[in-house]
């Protein structure tokens, strides 16, 4: 699989990395709130990959036990986008990006108890790691202490609906079914959200409110979030996966913070400089990330 796997598949992974960095640059410019981004994302990706399906005829049906367990966790993943973008509202797009590679530590913890296995102690020794450098983080950025705090939530949560998701595919569940249907539970979420606190109304989830040009820039950038960042982008990573190794993927993932936070400097600048307390802790939180990836390989191998 991965000797005979053409360049390409691994320029179009990078390139849906890069991609994913770039969701934190639109999260930061995007006007609305938080929730109203996350409806807009969840709700517009679910009509893409809907439309995928029915361009490549592929069935709807599923077991109705399976797609209420998939509306399920559609919860969690709205959960996680809020606080994700919550946090770069209160934050920068690289504390938070940074912050999110927490979601490995997790993992590390979850894993164990949701599939029944041993605990890997190699992972546990890395979290530790990853602690360290979230406290010296945590200490050298104390103006955005709330938006790592939020980061960390988020973090979890993505660690949460990735390991179940992990049990969904293990059962031949269809990707692309497991995610349009969890797109269309975190709308369902977000909507029932507003419908409980009174403001399911066009003033909430308005794009007009800040003005005319900003009404244009918002859903121009709402459309790509949605259409480029979240359904075209996972159906080629799914695409590329047959291809390549889960190593090859999981460790090139693993260099999502590193372009936003290169794309972060590129268009924010001054804003996005950071303390060399931030750029050590990162560092140290990369380093773990990678070893953990090395030491899977290894293991492997054995």
């Amino acid at each position: 699989m991965q000797n005979n796997a053409p360049i390409k598949d691994y320029v179009k992974l990078h390139a849906v990395i890069l991609v994913w960095g770039f969701t934190g640059i639109l999260g930061k410019v995007i006007t609305v709130s938080s929730t109203s981004i996350v409806w807009y994302r969840t709700f517009l990706a679910f009509l893409a990959l809907a439309l995928y399906l029915i361009i490549r005829k592929q069935s709807f049906k599923i077991p109705q036990k399976t797609f209420w367990q998939y509306l399920g966790v559609g919860v969690i993943v709205a959960l996680h986008w809020v606080f994700f973008f919550e946090a770069l509202k209160v934050s920068t797009v690289s504390v938070t990006l940074v912050t999110l590679s927490s979601a490995t530590l997790f993992t590390a913890i979850l894993e164990p108890l949701i599939y029944r296995k041993k605990i890997v102690i190699y992972e546990m020794l890395f979290g530790l790691v990853v602690i360290a450098g979230l406290l010296m983080i945590f200490n050298y950025e104390t103006q955005y202490q709330l938006g790592i705090i939020y980061s960390l939530i988020s973090a979890f949560l993505v660690s949460l609906f990735t390991t179940i998701n992990g049990i969904f595919v293990a059962k031949k569940g269809s990707p692309t079914l497991i995610t349009m249907y969890e797109m269309l539970g975190s709308a369902v979420i977000i909507t029932l959200f507003f419908a409980a606190t009174g403001s399911l109304n066009l003033e909430t989830l308005s794009l007009m409110n800040n003005g005319t040009e900003t009404f244009w820039a918002d859903l121009f950038y709402l459309l790509i979030l949605s259409i480029v960042c979240t359904a075209i982008a996972f159906v080629v990573s799914v695409d590329v996966m047959k291809r390549l190794s889960p190593y090859t993927v999981t460790i090139s993932v693993n260099m999502e913070p590193v372009y936003a936070i290169i794309l972060a400097l590129i268009f924010f600048g001054e804003s996005e400089k950071m303390s060399m307390g931030f750029y050590f802790g990162s560092a140290l939180i990369m380093a773990t990330i990678f070893g953990n990836g090395i030491m899977k390989k290894f293991t492997s191998n054995k």
